[in-house]
């Protein structure tokens, strides 16, 4: 499988922006890097970041290495994410330039994408509705089809519940949270959120999307002390998969189309 990438930089990752784009890389790995920082701001602005917790990541072509979505003294927020927040991270360093550093649970996007050889992109964010169901026993069900087919198929073969409501900031915790998603597309930490991943970074945000829409749903279908039945298996298989373009790409660019309205869209 091909994998979205950045080059390796003499300075780590350093990332520094300019008139002219990302300074440093060619054209298609700056854009790699734009699309992590809008991968960010899309998932906030969906409401599944409520301010500076969460991040994504990207794999990197170095051995053991990753792009993620970084800290620094002047964090503001996923919603407020830009290129430079980006960095290379190796998964044995701890500095990084101008003052940023790891995310705390870097573990998650380091040891997933060591055990998924198959991925490209790992999400961690907190969504209110997934976590509120997982609190409250609603488990995520195949109770919608055509409303949102890809919900319902991730539905339908279950979610991996991680039990600890620890942070994810060793490699020990981040292999017990690969081993819970197993070759699964989401992950849900109990009182805590969700990881998900993807061969693309779209894909990854789309399903962290789409699980947070099904949790919505749950909740409000939950709210008279109705349980919802599940979908008939007869309904479940006669739905078609749509695809990629339009299951992941055509989404992402409506999402981007969102934060360009609300003047959140970064410069291309």
């Amino acid at each position: 499988m091909k994998h979205d990438a950045i080059g390796a930089s003499e300075l780590n990752g350093s990332i520094a922006t300019s008139d002219e784009g990302v300074a440093g890389i060619d054209d298609g790995h700056a854009d790699l890097v734009v699309k992590l920082a809008e991968a960010c701001r899309i998932l906030a602005h969906a409401g599944l970041a409520e301010d500076i917790l969460g991040h994504v990541s990207a794999r990197a072509p170095r051995a053991d290495s990753v792009l993620v979505r970084s800290r620094s003294s002047h964090e503001r927020g996923l919603l407020f994410t830009t290129p430079e927040d980006i960095h290379e991270i190796a998964a044995d360093s701890e500095d990084l330039p101008r003052g940023y550093r790891r995310p705390n649970e870097f573990p998650i996007h380091s040891r997933v994408l060591r055990a998924r050889p198959d991925i490209s992109a790992v999400v961690h964010v907190h969504p209110p509705a997934v976590v509120a169901c997982e609190l409250a026993g609603l488990p995520l069900r195949p109770i919608v089809g055509a409303y949102n087919i890809p919900a319902m198929r991730m539905a339908s073969d279950g979610f991996p519940i991680y039990p600890r409501s620890v942070l994810i900031n060793t490699d020990d915790l981040g292999d017990a949270v690969a081993d819970t998603l197993g070759d699964r597309p989401v992950c849900i930490l109990r009182g805590h959120g969700i990881v998900t991943v993807g061969d693309s970074i779209e894909q990854a945000v789309v399903r962290a999307l789409n699980i947070e829409i099904l949790a919505r749903m749950t909740l409000a279908a939950s709210q008279r002390g109705t349980i919802p039945p599940e979908l008939p298996p007869e309904d479940i298989a006669a739905m078609p998969d749509l695809g990629t373009m339009f299951n992941d790409v055509y989404v992402w660019q409506h999402h981007r189309s969102r934060l360009e309205l609300a003047g959140l869209d970064l410069p291309r």
